[in-house]
């Protein structure tokens, strides 16, 4: 993989802003030709360095008022307990980031729900009857204060 130049950069933050602009855009507010900016989204695509493309939904106005982060210990830290966890929250759409993370408990989730009923039966009957699941500590988002998914490219 190449090192990113300052043009790379400037494509990359533009499109993280608005993945919708088009090449000839790009080019104009980068001062390049339409050519080489193709040519370079395409290598930063072929190098994994773009992964996707995605549209970004306010869940807000689709009815999910509540986000939930949940500590999750499971029973037993070996290689099939940590496979079958992932496999089981990788069916729950409700989940949107699963994080292993180091330290007192071993996943951090991130949970979006219409209200607290609707995560009350979530939690009881999908997330909670996963085999390794131990131990699970909700918290509940009272404000949120940032919220991006744009990563810096400096």
């Amino acid at each position: 993989m190449e090192i990113l130049d300052k043009t790379d950069r400037q494509i990359l933050r533009l499109l993280q802003e608005d993945a919708q602009l088009t090449i000839q855009e790009i080019g104009q507010r980068i001062n390049l030709s339409k050519t080489p900016v193709h040519e370079r989204i395409k290598r930063l695509e072929r190098e994994g360095i773009i992964e996707r493309y995605v549209t970004i939904i306010d869940r807000k106005k689709l009815g999910n008022l509540l986000t939930v982060y949940c500590q999750v210990t499971l029973d037993k830290q070996t290689r099939d307990s940590f496979a079958d966890f992932d496999a089981a929250i990788r069916e729950l759409p409700e989940v949107l980031e699963c994080n292993r993370v180091s330290g007192t408990f071993d996943y951090l989730l991130k949970i979006v729900s219409r209200d607290m009923e609707t995560y009350n039966r979530f939690y009881q009957e999908r997330l909670s009857v996963i085999p390794s699941a131990l131990h699970i500590s909700s918290f509940f988002v009272m404000a949120e204060i940032k919220n991006t998914t744009v990563v810096p490219v400096e």
